[in-house]
């Protein structure tokens, strides 16, 4: 059987809520912005957002779109954040580190940074108090999800406070290990790319058999909308669901007997397998 039903996240702005405290970016890329943009809409004030982002093009898009200032670089405004958001590229976290630290010596510590075990982080940063996610793409659309692991120096305040910024961009869950970030890595932070995948095979077909491409890409992706909010929405398991839409003899039968000839989940696991080595992979390289 699947899992409970994953509840939609509550409001971070709402009046029975604490008002959050300043929130410092260390990144202003498309994952800083999602994230951003969410804490905007639902009131936190422009003021209460500092932002590094070291490349002019990125701090000019931030402006235009949201009215923030970014710095170019780590300085005393930096001081005053409660949390400071990591959302740089791996490679370029150690260094960046090493510019914020010293601003940044009471803050709480979340990483969206991808394969940097928070063993680093800490060593880097010279604090216990962090908490890694592993969002994905749709956050940008305020539907990801993200998987988020705390070091047992956060309290529950802490990780409360990171709830509330990361429900602005869809769902989480907490993970108790840090090693199951790799398989939230391979399921959900590349998956979006799955999707994608099966989404210009389902679209190709489409115009194969004689659709307009701009029909057959429409009827792929409302396929994959209007399955996955069933999933969400029904106590009942993926299996049983196909088996529900698969009469023997029919054609949804016929397609499925000829992935599974095909050994395509069996392909689509060792796939994912793949994405978790990685994952691993990047960490040791990244993370020394």
């Amino acid at each position: 059987m699947p899992p409970d039903p994953i509840a939609s996240p509550p409001n971070p702005m709402t009046a029975s809520a604490s008002p959050l405290p300043p929130i410092a970016f260390i990144g202003g890329g498309n994952m800083a912005s999602a994230i951003i943009g969410g804490l905007l809409q639902r009131g936190l004030p422009a003021g209460q957002i500092e932002v590094v982002e070291p490349f002019e093009p990125a701090r000019a898009a931030l402006q235009d779109k949201f009215g923030i200032t970014a710095q170019p670089a780590a300085g005393d405004a930096l001081a005053r954040a409660a949390l400071v958001v990591w959302a740089v590229k791996p490679q370029t976290f150690k260094e960046a580190a090493a510019a914020t630290r010293a601003h940044t010596a009471t803050a709480l510590h979340l990483s969206v940074a991808a394969g940097i075990p928070t063993d680093s982080i800490a060593r880097w940063l010279d604090t216990q108090h962090i908490v890694r996610a592993m969002p994905n793409t749709p956050a940008l659309v305020g539907k990801g999800i993200t998987g988020l692991f705390a070091r047992p120096q956060v309290d529950p305040q802490g990780k409360a406070l990171v709830e509330r910024v990361i429900a602005t961009t869809g769902q989480f869950v907490w993970v108790e290990a840090e090693e199951q970030l790799d398989a939230v890595t391979a399921l959900s932070g590349s998956g979006p790319a799955y999707v994608f995948l099966f989404l210009e095979a389902m679209t190709q077909a489409g115009v194969d058999m004689g659709l307009p491409p701009a029909q057959a890409y429409q009827l792929a992706v409302a396929t994959f909308q209007g399955a996955s909010e069933l999933a969400a929405r029904s106590p009942e398991s993926a299996e049983v669901l196909r088996q529900r839409v698969t009469s023997k003899g029919g054609t949804t039968h016929a397609a499925i007997t000829h992935l599974q000839a095909a050994q395509v989940p069996a392909h689509f696991i060792a796939a994912m397998r793949a994405a978790e080595a990685r994952a691993k992979e990047l960490a040791a390289e990244f993370g020394a």
